[in-house]
């Protein structure tokens, strides 16, 4: 604990952590309303579908696997934005890439969610639906962290590349939970 300073009054904080509160607070919910819904919602076993995919569980693990390949391009132009990257220098349009492959994986993923949470449910069966089912509301509510963070000005400069990982390591988990097992036990198929 830090001393109060000669007034009397104790040392203020930073501006940058307590604008890191709310967002956080706010993902944190919206992680535990989507757990507590798929929990107490009863699975329905009707999933998202569409025509050229023989199930809504290959739909599911197809669009799943679209939303994390532009994961990988999210974390390669971010890594490129903030000089992360040996000997490349971004270009100008880095920064659009980063914004509208965010939201193409973003929109790509609520499908995948629906189909999860209103067909499945969130399920305790074993440890990789587990693992599964916790990791997608921790990306839902990453990324809603995420998203509340980014308009805030005096953010320490650790906190978006923070909320950003976090978002990523969370969408990369499902990917490995749900699209790769279903590869490496059904195969590739549509």
């Amino acid at each position: 604990m830090q001393a109060a300073d000669s007034t009397g009054a104790p040392p203020a904080r930073p501006a940058g952590y307590a604008t890191l509160l709310v967002p956080v607070l706010i993902g944190g919910l919206v992680a535990i309303t989507l757990g507590v819904y798929g929990h107490l919602h009863t699975p329905t076993g009707v999933g998202v579908n569409l025509a050229g995919f023989s199930s809504p569980l290959t739909v599911k693990v197809w669009l799943a696997s679209v939303s994390a390949t532009l994961a990988l391009v999210q974390l390669v132009s971010a890594l490129a934005m903030y000089g992360r990257l040996p000997k490349v220098r971004a270009p100008s349009w880095i920064g659009g890439l980063h914004r509208w492959s965010g939201r193409a994986a973003f929109l790509v993923a609520v499908p995948v969610a629906v189909h999860c949470l209103y067909a499945l449910g969130l399920q305790f069966s074993d440890p990789r639906t587990l693992l599964h089912s916790l990791a997608g509301c921790l990306f839902f509510g990453a990324f809603t962290a995420k998203m509340l963070l980014l308009p805030k000005p005096g953010l320490p400069g650790w906190a978006l590349p923070i909320a950003g990982a976090v978002t990523f390591t969370a969408l990369v988990v499902l990917w490995l939970t749900s699209s790769l097992w279903f590869f490496s036990t059904s195969g590739f198929k549509l």
